[in-house]
């Protein structure tokens, strides 16, 4: 084979295997996407990153509207979930399910900005701020834009009413007794409290929070999830369709019907 042909080869793969996205790069909902609420009517959605009530303090990047995409393997194991819980007078209620890769990038820089501690008061009291990647709070890259990843609780039926966050209102560490009312059954803590209290088997959660979290993780088990032990509130569905592929396109409806949207819908 002539050396030139080889070499007009060779280049010619290279531009193939470079035009290839990798994983992290997955920028287009798959087809095994679907909304939550299309496949468990029933389940309650407090969608905490399209708003303010979050650890930054503002609507993270790539929550377009207040969504619930997962696989649908994974929607159709909360489904399962869900009907268990209704028989006992509960539901479950997501506060994040898919989340786009340049919603963790948003976390990342807003962690690294050590000058920004507009809501430590509520959800990392104890934990000094440029500890969180070391101690494990946010990282580079989250199990939940592979789309099989939800953080979860349940709330007693009927829900009692919940009133709003109001920006700028005085916070309260979400393990004290008397953190943010969320109408969700006693866990011991808020939802994304930066704490060793928010680990699920923590000895010092006792009595009917514990019980709650055992009644989450039990019930969450036999519908095929697996919990990760430092938050009781995030479950990974078991045989994720897409284990290495890591997601950016935005959490919206349009996402699920016509691909991804444009940057400058976004």
């Amino acid at each position: 084979m002539p050396k030139t042909f080889r070499r007009a080869l060779a280049a010619a793969a290279l531009a193939v295997l470079t035009a290839i996205p990798t994983p992290a790069q997955a920028s287009e909902a798959s087809s095994e996407f679907v909304a939550l609420s299309d496949v468990a009517p029933t389940i309650l959605h407090e969608i905490r990153y399209r708003g303010q009530h979050n650890f930054v303090g503002r609507k993270i990047d790539g929550y377009v509207q207040p969504l619930c995409i997962l696989t649908r393997q994974a929607a159709e194991g909360l489904r399962t979930a869900q009907r268990r819980l209704l028989r006992q007078g509960y539901t479950l209620k997501v506060y994040d399910c898919y989340r786009p890769q340049r919603a963790v990038d948003h976390f990342v820089r807003w962690a690294k900005d050590l000058s920004d501690e507009k809501m430590k008061a509520e959800f990392y009291p104890n934990v000094a701020k440029d500890r969180l990647f070391a101690d494990g709070y946010i990282a580079e890259k989250s199990g939940h834009s592979r789309g099989s990843t939800v953080d979860l609780t349940i709330v007693k039926l009927p829900p009692r009413p919940q009133r709003p966050y109001r920006p700028g209102e005085a916070l309260t560490p979400c393990f004290a007794p008397d953190r943010f009312p969320d109408n969700m059954v006693d866990m011991g803590t808020g939802y994304d409290c930066f704490d060793t209290l928010s680990h699920t088997e923590d000895p010092r959660i006792t009595g009917e929070a514990r019980a709650n979290r055992q009644l989450l993780k039990g019930t969450l088990a036999a519908a095929g999830f697996r919990n990760l032990a430092e938050e009781w509130w995030h479950y990974t569905f078991n045989g994720e369709p897409f284990p290495d592929t890591y997601f950016d396109f935005p959490v919206s409806r349009h996402s699920l019907t016509c691909g991804p949207l444009a940057p400058d819908r976004v």
